[in-house]
């Protein structure tokens, strides 16, 4: 099910039934799934992420006061909140609303009252950006009602802000960019310093499909800004800005300056950013093949020298890797648990999915779940024609 025919229906429905008529507006912001380029973007290094057919939906209308209601169907409740007394709930789905209600504040103050109806299909906590997409719904939705231009780079560093110092999770740029900015068929290289981006395109006869192990990982009590710090202390010995900044042959040369837990995570997003722009040039080419073989050398970084993969992780990712339509697969995400990503040749997709989910859930007990995706565009509003309540 995408999510045209999902959640958004979901959320309009619901809306009518809840106030009588229809919505204002319907904004939208689509996960994502990294192809490569996997613990580079906070080290001012390169992604190749793209936007999927899986998005979360708020259908709203404005309302006369400083309030902001939204009641979500994922979550079966209804939260609210103050725009001039926002405080911290302790990082709950209202939480990455009111983060962004915080930041774009800084920018116009006033911002617009509002309720709605919230609702995706991006699965929670797997590693798809669900967090990201529900902040640039929110920002969508809070640009729009309040005239405010849509600017979509400014508005995922807007995102990230507020993730970073609302929600305390010391995220890269990649989530919050390719949920604003993807296109329709691409994947999209982002250079994480510049903010750069280069487009990409999917080969045609080529899938993404995403593996869901359904191991999850909470990211603020993860290691995840552990490994943050990792890179930032290898980066202060290596005597530069960021990894990114470092070449392989230069890190060999001055590795030794580098205890071996810290020289493993350098290592790592050292090569994963050269990966990075070889797999950019490879998909180009249309080059499917190599684009594999840098996805499964991917993993393996991952997995023993930034260490954030897990026995369920590894399982599914050989199993996809030993099909015989698959050109590579690799753990996506910040890891500890959620999704892998498998690239495939298009006309066997669905038998790869079905024949790697029953060997995963042979050997791991867990039922797994496996989309197979295409890339879509990023964050996007509409109006909504008005009709009824249904009596």
């Amino acid at each position: 099910m995408t999510s045209d025919n999902g959640p958004r229906a979901a959320v309009v429905a619901a809306f009518r039934e809840r106030y009588g008529e229809s919505p204002s507006l319907l904004a939208r912001a689509p996960g994502r799934v990294n192809l490569i380029g996997e613990h580079t973007d906070y080290n001012d290094g390169f992604v190749l992420p793209m936007a999927i057919d899986r998005a979360v939906w708020i259908a709203l209308r404005p309302r006369a006061d400083e309030r902001v209601r939204i009641h979500s169907l994922d979550f079966g409740e209804e939260r609210e909140f103050d725009l001039a007394h926002l405080a911290s709930v302790g990082s709950q789905w209202i939480d990455y609303v009111q983060a962004v209600a915080w930041v774009l504040q800084k920018r116009r103050r006033g911002l617009p009252g509002w309720e709605g109806v919230a609702a995706g299909d991006v699965p929670i906590g797997a590693g798809l950006s669900s967090s990201a997409a529900l902040e640039l719904a929110a920002a969508r939705a809070f640009s729009a009602l309040g005239g405010m231009p849509w600017e979509p780079r400014e508005m995922a560093l807007a995102a990230q802000r507020a993730e970073n110092e609302w929600i305390g999770v010391q995220c890269g740029i990649m989530d919050q960019m390719i949920s604003a900015t993807g296109e329709e068929g691409h994947a999209l290289l982002i250079d994480c310093r510049s903010l750069e981006t280069r487009s990409v395109p999917v080969p045609a006869d080529a899938a993404v499909v995403i593996l869901d192990t359904s191991t999850r990982r909470g990211l603020v009590d993860s290691a995840y800004n552990d490994r943050r710090a990792h890179c930032e202390l290898a980066a202060e010995l290596l005597e530069v800005r960021a990894l990114r900044d470092v070449d392989l042959a230069t890190f060999q040369a001055k590795e030794d300056r580098l205890e071996p837990l810290i020289r493993r995570r350098a290592r790592h997003v050292i090569t994963e950013n050269e990966r990075t722009l070889r797999a950019a040039d490879a998909l180009e080419r249309g080059d499917a093949e190599e684009m594999g073989r840098l996805m499964n050398a991917s993993h393996a970084s991952l997995r023993d020298d930034f260490e954030v993969s897990r026995r369920e992780l590894d399982v599914m990712v050989e199993l996809a890797q030993a099909h015989p339509a698959c050109h590579g697969a690799r753990m996506t995400g910040a890891g500890f648990g959620g999704c892998a990503v498998a690239l495939v040749r298009r006309a066997d997709a669905e038998g790869f999915a079905r024949t790697v989910a029953a060997a995963y859930e042979q050997q791991t007990g867990l039922p797994p779940r496996l989309y197979v995706c295409s890339a879509t565009a990023g964050a996007s509003v509409e109006t909504v024609s008005v009709e009824p309540a249904a009596v």
